[in-house]
């Protein structure tokens, strides 16, 4: 579920136009970051290549005892910088994030990098932050929790250069992917009023590499995958919006009257209807349900009804007569049905704390849902009656929500935040992840270290071929 605030109507002709765009401008040879050189006493220059269709660079560092090869851009104030990095096996190699004051060989600096063995063909996630006064370096191979390997005072400028680099010689290539410079929100940011940056990826979950489709400095959130492959559709602003794979073309969905939409909304299994969560200004902005031709419509038609509490939707059933939603019945949160044709409700879970998220198998047997009924917030099961509950996940590091299950429902692909969040919450803009498991449960496995949280997976989003996700990541500018 979420809470949604909208803006003003007179905005909506601005943010249908700027909203989004492709992919922001990129360097052919270094993407993200402005400049390549090598910094220091070399005999051989180092390389640098970037492909711009897999968003991967490479880097080989020059020859010199004392040099290194440096992709850099400058940033200001607070930032967040990740990459993955492999390393060959047999190099002697040294690599990571580096922040310098400036371009000389003796400019005051902080590295945060590993060598060969640490990296030695695989994939390990570097994140250097900067907070305030503060320098912290976390690290993990891909598929673990980060584990903080430093902190440090920062007494570096305000505005720095940083960016990739390599050292140690030795004509080996160093590979990075998912590589993302993020700028968090300030603390003087007010949820729900303020608004950070969205970039819209894709991440293939058998190698766990990202590509980023837009960016925008709006706040984009949950995109659906339509089960014909072609598009996915966001939430903006109280607006739908539907964009188009093949040529990053977006367009304004029609929902008539229903222009103040959060981030539950969801496509039936055939993908032939969509179903909004839209707030009701005559009964006080209530979350309601709608649904609609996914082609769109001037009356989109009500389900939940009037006056009955918040109700955000999660999912159809297979023959699409039902929905399954968040229900703010009796003053608690609750797992409910309701027929789409006369809006009769259902409960389907009746406990204490609140449940959230929930989701359909494809034949119809079970829902999937997240509860904090543990004390933490984790996965769960129960029979589409609601009986015989499980609980899927079980640790006690993560709080989980919102899991979506892969298309032939052998996998779970689900958020985690920290327990720096409380249980009951799941905010922007925080550090969070994306993990899967067997969809019978088992041990969870990290897929994507992000900075995001509400609206980067509300919604199932798996293509169709189950090959890859569709999330949100957030970042200032």
């Amino acid at each position: 579920m979420s809470i949604h605030y909208s803006i003003p109507i007179t905005l909506f002709t601005l943010c249908s136009l700027l909203m989004t765009s492709p992919l922001s401008a990129q360097h052919p040879t270094t993407g993200i970051f402005d400049r390549a050189q090598d910094i220091g006493k070399f005999t051989e220059p180092g390389q640098t290549s970037y492909d711009a269709s897999t968003e991967t660079y490479h880097l080989t560092a020059p020859a010199g005892p004392d040099a290194r090869r440096f992709v850099w851009t400058t940033v200001q104030g607070d930032f967040i910088l990740r990459a993955e990095v492999r390393i060959p096996a047999s190099s002697t190699l040294t690599t990571g994030w580096a922040v310098r004051d400036h371009l000389g060989a003796a400019a005051p600096e902080v590295l945060g990098t590993i060598g060969a063995a640490e990296a030695a063909d695989q994939f390990v996630v570097l994140e250097l932050s900067r907070e305030g006064d503060s320098l912290t370096f976390r690290t993990a191979r891909f598929g673990e929790p980060l584990h903080e390997q430093w902190t440090r005072e920062d007494s570096l400028r305000n505005e720095v250069f940083t960016g990739l680099t390599v050292a140690g010689g030795d004509g080996a290539q160093v590979e990075y992917r998912n590589v993302r410079i993020t700028y968090p929100a300030p603390e003087s940011l007010v949820p729900y009023r303020d608004y950070l940056g969205s970039r819209l990826e894709i991440l293939n979950v058998e190698t766990g590499l990202r590509t980023i489709r837009l960016t925008s400095d709006h706040s984009l959130q949950a995109p659906n995958w339509t089960p014909d492959g072609k598009y996915l559709i966001y939430n903006s602003n109280g607006y739908l919006y539907r964009y188009r794979l093949t040529d990053d073309h977006v367009v304004m969905l029609n929902t008539g009257f229903a222009t103040d939409n959060n981030n539950d909304h969801v496509l039936s299994f055939d993908g032939r209807q969509l179903g909004i969560s839209h707030h009701v200004a005559e009964e006080d902005r209530a979350s309601t349900i709608f649904v609609l031709p996914v082609e769109g419509s001037d009356e989109p038609r009500r389900v939940t009804l009037p006056n009955a509490g918040h109700s955000y939707l999660h999912g159809f059933s297979p023959d699409a007569k039902q929905v399954v939603f968040t229900a703010g019945r009796n003053d608690k949160y609750d797992i409910y049905l309701a027929d789409v044709a006369t809006g009769r409700e259902t409960p389907v879970t009746d406990t204490p704390g609140l449940d959230d998220g929930p989701e359909f198998s494809a034949d119809g047997r079970y829902i999937y849902f997240n509860s904090n009924r543990s004390g933490m917030m984790q996965l769960w099961r129960v029979e589409a009656d609601g009986s015989n509950p499980t609980r899927l996940t079980h640790d006690h590091d993560y709080n989980d929500w919102f899991p979506h299950l892969s298309p032939d429902g052998d996998d779970i692909i689900f958020l985690s935040f920290g327990t720096d969040v409380e249980s009951s919450q799941h905010p922007f803009y925080k550090h969070v992840t994306l993990r899967t498991m067997p969809v019978g449960g088992g041990e969870p496995r990290i897929l994507a270290y992000l900075y995001g949280g509400q609206g980067t997976i509300n919604v199932p989003s798996w293509s169709p071929d189950g090959k890859k996700v569709a999330f949100i990541s957030n970042t200032g500018r």
